[in-house]
């Protein structure tokens, strides 16, 4: 009787799951390393990665391997991962923020890696350049300042359209901003940048494309704001070449102010243009 039962709820389980991942379109699977220790872990790893009709996670507690299924249409491994480390588990592709790393119970919390991920692309810049390792850094920290510097040009190309009071240029440099989004390795940044681009690059996404499918200023300007503020989260925690300065209208957003960054410490208000156009001041200057 015990054996008929235990068969019946391992069938119960095995038909339970194969329902699941049967109600996920354009399936595909990828095993992949999520660092963990215990049981609790499993449930916290498997929820943060599970979307309903979207993603499965499959956790396994003594190989640390998951098995993640996800409509490849819809979501991708790194997102999946990515929600993972908000959560507070690492994988050899995203880091946990420390804070939520350090909340976790004490049997949740895992001997960490190294927390600078080596790409294939460094590693074989390393075997042909181990004659000069330091030339081999520099030459990796070029590339990453390369990919956000093109981030951060093209959010200046929309703050200048918008002095102008230009929407079809604003909405043409927003289109910009978001292929270079697209473009960056988070996987070779800092681990300071990396864990702010974690948090802002949806966002920054959401508002670059408002403003590309927009020539409406005024709409704009509203989508501005917030990207403005994400774009400074950034800036603040990776190195600059030159300074940049941080600047608030007081009269923008319907009285409650708004900011914006510049890379001239002249006020040129891209809330009001030619109309208010030295309206504001510079709040903080970023080195």
């Amino acid at each position: 009787m015990k054996n008929s039962l235990k068969y019946l709820m391992i069938a119960a389980i095995v038909l339970l799951s194969t329902t699941n991942y049967a109600q996920i379109k354009n399936a595909k699977t990828e095993v992949t390393k999520v660092y963990g220790s215990c049981g609790m872990c499993k449930g916290k790893i498997e929820k943060a990665g599970n979307l309903k009709k979207i993603a499965i996670v499959n956790w396994d507690k003594d190989s640390q391997m998951a098995t993640l299924t996800f409509d490849a249409t819809k979501t991708n491994k790194d997102e999946i991962l990515k929600k993972i480390a908000l959560a507070g588990y690492d994988s050899d592709s995203f880091f946990a923020p420390n804070e939520t790393y350090e909340n976790l119970p004490g049997c949740c919390q895992y001997d960490r890696v190294a927390q600078t991920p080596a790409t294939e692309e460094m590693k074989m810049e390393a075997s042909h350049s181990d004659h000069n390792p330091i030339e081999n850094i520099n030459k990796a920290t070029a590339k990453i300042e390369i990919s956000l510097g093109a981030v951060y040009d093209f959010y200046f190309g929309i703050k200048a359209a918008l002095v102008k009071t230009d929407g079809n240029a604003a909405s043409a440099s927003a289109k910009e901003l978001l292929a270079s989004i697209n473009e960056v390795k988070m996987e070779e940044l800092e681990m300071d940048v990396h864990m702010v681009w974690m948090k802002v690059m949806s966002d920054l996404k959401a508002d670059a494309t408002k403003i590309a499918d927009s020539k409406d200023t005024k709409i704009q300007r509203d989508y501005f704001d917030t990207l403005s503020e994400n774009i400074y989260k950034l800036l603040k925690v990776s190195k600059q070449n030159t300074p940049v300065y941080y600047q608030h209208c007081p009269m923008a957003n319907e009285g409650k102010g708004a900011n914006w960054l510049s890379k001239e410490s002249t006020i040129n208000n891209p809330y009001y243009g030619s109309i208010m156009l030295t309206c504001g001041k510079t709040i903080e200057t970023v080195k």
